[in-house]
């Protein structure tokens, strides 16, 4: 019998997206869920809602609650922080080369890297640089995975999944799916986990 699965819709840039990211395989594999990586992009989304940066930077109050919460939670899961210098950063690269390791094998690995480099060594993620040391660093070849992500049919697959992801109503990540069911925020992580693990009861 299939295990039950989460979707799990993130982006680079998102500060409740790092927390989720850090966290999910163990969550997941104790609860017995399989995971389906499904980086994107946020800019297009909030975009389509008519919004043209963070809505913590459009809204300051709701910013500095933010990043308040974020070092508290960071905190309580043992994670370091360091606030980045630049907010959002570019993470399309990232995100590119991700949408391969999802389908490799290498996404869990490559995205905490990525995100530690962000939210805890302010690095700029956007630069292909820094990418490349972090597949050096993950013992990936690096200049072939680069330049796969960077193909044409790799761009195409990534705007096509953030596409998807505005066509089936995100507006946020990171975000949970379980079949039809949607559920967002880095505290509704263990809530999907939950619900999928339910359903899968529930066919038995």
């Amino acid at each position: 019998m299939s295990r039950p699965v989460v979707e799990f819709w993130f982006e680079f840039a998102s500060t409740y997206s790092y927390l989720s990211v850090m966290r999910i395989e163990a969550a997941a594999q104790a609860a017995g869920v399989d995971i389906e990586w499904r980086p994107f992009l946020l800019g297009p989304v909030f975009m389509a809602l008519g919004w043209n940066d963070s809505p913590f930077n459009i809204y300051p109050p709701k910013g500095r609650y933010m990043w308040r919460d974020l070092e508290r939670l960071a905190a309580k899961q043992g994670l370091p922080f360091h606030h980045p210098s630049r907010f959002p950063r570019n993470g399309l690269l990232a995100a590119r080369v991700a949408l391969l390791g999802a389908h490799e094998g290498w996404v869990g690995p490559f995205a905490r890297a990525v995100m530690t480099a962000n939210f805890a060594e302010d690095r700029e993620i956007g630069e292909p640089a820094v990418i490349g040391a972090i597949l050096d660093g993950l013992g990936l070849p690096a200049a072939e995975l680069l330049a796969r992500a960077q193909s044409g049919a790799n761009k195409l697959a990534l705007r096509c999944q953030t596409e998807h992801a505005a066509e089936l109503g995100l507006f946020g990540a990171p975000s949970f799916r379980v079949g039809d069911e949607l559920f967002w925020g880095n505290d509704r992580l263990e809530d999907a986990l939950a619900w999928a693990r339910q359903g899968a009861v529930a066919r038995t």
